[in-house]
């Protein structure tokens, strides 16, 4: 695809916390943007929903405000890209869209302990798909759905359910052809698709009691995905990605060499590895792009407690968080911080322990477990580049996402992984990458600057306090998830486990 120079492109980003519309000219810079607030339902330590209309209203009226702005006047807006969160999950009746469940959050656990039966099949999940067995990812979801919600096993029943990733959803409600679709990303982190395939898995669909018929259609990541409204226009949808594999693509093509990492609710760490390059213990396997010509998987870490942390926090002290985190001094706090022990949303990778605890250890004041809390999110992220690093060396650390305006954060994780941290003049990561792509991947992009890297020193007392945070975590049971060689998966398909 060949982009006009005066024509721009449209990213969507539909996030955890907000719906966002941003358009880019034809050097990659953002010209106007809107964003929208969403809600987020919570019920105890492992309920998380979201109003799906909500999400989707949200995201039209963003893209309406962007295109109705004054940078338009007359011009084009050749194509459009998409980026959701992953492995939000949720059900609708294939003919009018309408959704018949809520959005049940990538960070939503609802399910695992239905979930745990399956662990006799952990090793033959994650030979399929790269995945642990995890009940953050969409296949519990939806078996939750069919046993709870009436309206869903009765649409399924006669033939009309769809479900599937909010993606999917997004797109059969946003374009005019009211495709039911999905892509690679979102597929990939439904426990039920086969990246070498790229299409559902017989076996994993068996394994979890769900008919092929209710999930979307597997299409590349660029697809004629057919024709968004926005007033008067009718814009080309052509890209429909995860949030974090349009991130991948926000600084350009991704590089091997680069560990990508991007703050937001959760934390991700990624990086781009050739095919056979063995999968590290803990990490998870991720397809970034996929479509006729070329499939580009990527190895990631992910810490579920980042931007949520920070929620979690705010609960809990008398201190504006938000400007705290502009004022924390980079180099050292005023008092020594607290080890911070992160299970928020559940303990992510390399660890995948879904119940561990969240608390502090040791005295702190407000503005110490701040710093405690920042520490925090940088550990777990080098405890995944450590990792990442045992297959896939790098050698550097390419940053973004809202968090990483935190120069206390970005110094933390330079000096805890030994790698230097550049930071760009890019917050929207995710919606750059989608734009991006959507334009084609053009070389006539800007590459963005660099605006501050973070080399390491050496801080000993950081040093310390990570080592003895380390020890703390494996007090508790917080080991590197491993796969032992002579655990082979079975090769005949297994029984389903109902309820």
């Amino acid at each position: 695809m060949v982009i006009p120079d005066d024509a721009l492109v449209l990213a969507l980003d539909q996030g955890s916390h907000a719906s966002r519309a941003v358009l880019y000219d034809s050097s990659g810079s953002a010209v106007a943007e809107a964003r929208q607030a969403v809600g987020t339902r919570r019920e105890g330590n492992d309920v998380v929903g979201q109003d799906p209309e909500e999400l989707l209203g949200t995201l039209r009226n963003a893209a309406i405000d962007v295109c109705e702005s004054a940078v338009l006047r007359g011009r084009t807006v050749a194509a459009a890209g998409l980026a959701t969160q992953r492995s939000t999950t949720l059900c609708w009746k294939r003919d009018d869209g309408e959704a018949l469940t809520e959005a049940l959050s990538w960070q939503d656990r609802r399910n695992h302990a239905w979930l745990a039966r399956l662990e006799p099949h952990a090793a033959l999940v994650r030979r399929i798909t790269g995945l642990p067995l995890s009940a953050h990812y969409g296949a519990s979801k939806l078996r939750w759905c069919l046993d709870h919600v009436p309206a869903a096993s009765r649409a399924a029943a006669a033939g009309e359910l769809a479900a599937g990733p909010l993606s999917s959803f997004l797109v059969s409600r946003l374009v005019e052809e009211r495709p039911c679709v999905v892509d690679p990303a979102n597929a990939s982190r439904t426990l039920l698709y086969d990246p070498a395939a790229l299409d559902w898995s017989d076996v994993l669909l068996g394994l979890f009691g769900l008919d092929r018929a209710i999930l979307p259609a597997c299409v590349s990541t660029r697809h004629d995905f057919g024709r968004l409204p926005v007033g008067a226009r009718r814009i080309p949808l052509v890209i429909c990605t995860g949030d974090q594999s349009a991130a991948a693509f926000a600084f350009g093509r991704p590089d091997p060499r680069t560990a990508l990492v991007n703050l937001g609710t959760g934390a991700f760490v990624q990086c781009v590895v050739p095919e056979g390059v063995p999968l590290p213990d803990g990490l998870l396997r991720s397809v970034v792009y996929a479509d006729s010509d070329e499939t580009l998987h990527a190895f990631e870490g992910t810490v579920n407690g980042a931007g949520s942390a920070l929620d979690w926090l705010r609960d809990r002290v008398a201190l504006d968080v938000d400007r705290a985190l502009a004022a924390l001094p980079i180099e050292r706090v005023p008092t020594e911080p607290p080890l911070f022990m992160n299970g928020v949303g559940g303990l992510g990778a390399p660890y995948w322990r879904p119940d561990f605890p969240t608390e502090f250890v040791g005295p702190g004041d407000d503005l110490a477990q701040l710093a405690a809390v920042l520490e925090s999110i940088a550990f777990l992220l080098c405890d995944n580049l450590e990792s990442l690093q045992r297959s896939a060396p790098v050698e550097r650390i390419r940053i973004g996402g809202g968090l990483a305006r935190s120069d206390y954060l970005c110094r933390t994780l330079a000096e805890a992984s030994a790698l230097a941290v550049e930071r760009h003049g890019v917050t929207e990561a995710t919606a750059r990458g989608a734009a991006f792509m959507a334009a084609g991947c053009p070389e006539s992009w800007r590459a963005e600057r660099v605006e501050r890297v973070f080399a390491p020193a050496g801080d000993a007392a950081l040093e310390w306090r990570r080592r003895r945070w380390q020890a703390e975590m494996a007090r508790r049971g917080a080991v590197v998830q491993a796969l032992p060689a002579n655990r082979l998966a079975p090769e005949s398909p297994p029984p389903p486990v109902r309820p």
